[in-house]
C-alpha cells in the first residue's frame, strides 16, 4: 500500500475528494456493467488521506466538520455510488472509537487510518427477527479475550478492508465492537453480493468461527445509547448524502445526452425548436428535477451544520434536532434520487435505454442503497417530533 496522505483541512479534503471523483466518474459504467471490483480505485482512495480527515487533531487528523464530510460523499456518490457506498462504514466506526475507545485504543486504529487503512464492518445479520437482532457472540476467555463466532451479511467493504470491526453480543448481552484483522484466523470473507445496484461494494458474507479477539481490539458500543448520541445522525446523514451524490450524477448524465445525444420530438421541430435542448416541455421537466437536486442538498447541508452543532453542545434537544435534521435530508434526498433516476430515461428519449450505455445504473443504486431504512418511518418520527415535541429514539438508526 503506498503511503496515505495527512491531509491538513477541509478545503483540502474537498479538493482531493473533487479531483478523486472526477476519475472514478470515468469507468464508472464499466465498472458496474463488469462487476470489477474496484481495487486500484480504494487504493488511490487510501493514499489520497480522505480515509483520515475525521481522526482527531489531537492525534494528528484534519478533524473535519461534519458538513465537509457529507460533501465527500455527495462528491463521490455523483460519480459512482458504489465507490462512495464503501468507506461509509469505515467513518462511522471512526466514529464509534472517537466515542468509546479508550486512549491506547484511539493511538493505534486512529494511527491506522491515518496510514491509509480501510475499515469495513460486520454490522447485519440476516434470518433474525429484525434488523436490531443480533445473534453473534463475543464470548469471554479465561484470560481477559475474547471469541467471536456468527455469521454476517451485507457487509459492505469487508473484502476491502484491513480491519473488520464486528457487531456483537458479549455475555452480559450487551452490544460491542471487536475491531478484527481482515486475516485473522477464523474469519472469512465471502465475495457473493448480487444486488442489481451498488454491484461494486462487495456488500457479501462474513464468517467468523472462533476468531480470536485481544481485549484491548474490544469497545463497549452500548455505552453510546445510554446518553444523548450522534451515532444515529452521522451514519444517516453519509446515506443522505449518497443518494444527493446519486440524484446530481444522474442530472448531470440526462443533462448531457440532451445536449449531445436526444433527437428532438418531430412537433417540437415543427414549433421551431431544433434540438432537444430547446423543447420547452424538456426545458420544465429539467427545471423540476434541478429543483429536487437543489432541496435535497439544500437540506444535506442544514442537517451537517446541526450535527456540528450538537456535537459543540450535545443535549437531549441538540440530538433530538440533529437527528431530525438528518432524516428530513435522508427522506428528501431518497425521493430526489430514485425520480431522476427514473426521470433520466423520459427526458433522454428511447436511445437512453441501451444497457450498452449504463445509464439504468443511477436507478438501481438509487433503488438499491434507499433500501438500508425505511424512510416511512423517518417521517414519522420528524411529524411526532413537529406535532407533539416527542424526540425520536436512541436506537443508531435515526
Amino acid at each position: 500500500m503506498t503511503a496515505a496522505t495527512v491531509l491538513a483541512g477541509d478545503a483540502e479534503a474537498l479538493g482531493v475528494a473533487a479531483e478523486l471523483a472526477a476519475g472514478f466518474r470515468k469507468d464508472a459504467a464499466e465498472r458496474d456493467a463488469r462487476r470489477r471490483l474496484p481495487h486500484p480505485e480504494l487504493e488511490r482512495l487510501s493514499a489520497s488521506g480522505l480515509l483520515g480527515v475525521t481522526v482527531p487533531a489531537e492525534f494528528g487528523g484534519a478533524d473535519v466538520r461534519t458538513e465537509t464530510l457529507a460533501e465527500i460523499f455527495r462528491l463521490l456518490a455523483s460519480a459512482d455510488a458504489s465507490l462512495a457506498q464503501i468507506p461509509q462504514s469505515h467513518f462511522v466506526y471512526v466514529g464509534v472509537l472517537r466515542r468509546q475507545g479508550t486512549r491506547e485504543q484511539q493511538e493505534f486504529l486512529f494511527g491506522e487510518v491515518l496510514a491509509g487503512k480501510r475499515f469495513g464492518n460486520a454490522q447485519s445479520e440476516a434470518g433474525t427477527s429484525h434488523v436490531q437482532d443480533i445473534r453473534t457472540r463475543l464470548r469471554r476467555r479465561p484470560d481477559g479475550s475474547y471469541v467471536l463466532d456468527g455469521v454476517k451479511h451485507y457487509s459492505t467493504g469487508a473484502l476491502f478492508a484491513d480491519w473488520i470491526p464486528v457487531l456483537a453480543r458479549a455475555d452480559d448481552d450487551n452490544l460491542h465492537v471487536a475491531y478484527v484483522p481482515r486475516d485473522a484466523p477464523g474469519l472469512t470473507v465471502v465475495d457473493d453480493w448480487d444486488g442489481m445496484g451498488q454491484r461494486t461494494t462487495a456488500s457479501g458474507t462474513v464468517r467468523l468461527e472462533s476468531v480470536p479477539v485481544p481485549a484491548a481490539r474490544v469497545v463497549p458500543h452500548h455505552l453510546t445509547f445510554r446518553g444523548p448520541q450522534l451515532h444515529g445522525a452521522a451514519a444517516q446523514l453519509l446515506h443522505a448524502a449518497i443518494d444527493a451524490g446519486i440524484a446530481a450524477g444522474a442530472l448531470a448524465e440526462a443533462v448531457e445526452f440532451v445536449r449531445t445525444k436526444s433527437r428532438p420530438w418531430f412537433e417540437s421541430v415543427d414549433e421551431g425548436h431544433a434540438t432537444a435542448a430547446d423543447d420547452p416541455l424538456l426545458i420544465q421537466r429539467f427545471g423540476e428535477l434541478a429543483i429536487r437536486v437543489r432541496a435535497a442538498d439544500a437540506l444535506l447541508v442544514t442537517a451537517a451544520r446541526s450535527v456540528d452543532a450538537a456535537r459543540a453542545d450535545l443535549t437531549e434537544d441538540s440530538a433530538a434536532e440533529a437527528s431530525i435534521a438528518v432524516a428530513a435530508a435522508k427522506v428528501t434526498a431518497a425521493e430526489a434520487a430514485l425520480e431522476i433516476g427514473s426521470a433520466l430515461f423520459e427526458v433522454a428519449g428511447t436511445r437512453s435505454a441501451l444497457d450498452s450505455l449504463g445509464l439504468h445504473r443511477h436507478w438501481r443504486d438509487a433503488r438499491t442503497h434507499t433500501l438500508h431504512d425505511p424512510a416511512r418511518w423517518k417521517v414519522q418520527h420528524i411529524g411526532r417530533y413537529v406535532l407533539n415535541g416527542t424526540r425520536p429514539p436512541r436506537h443508531g438508526l435515526l
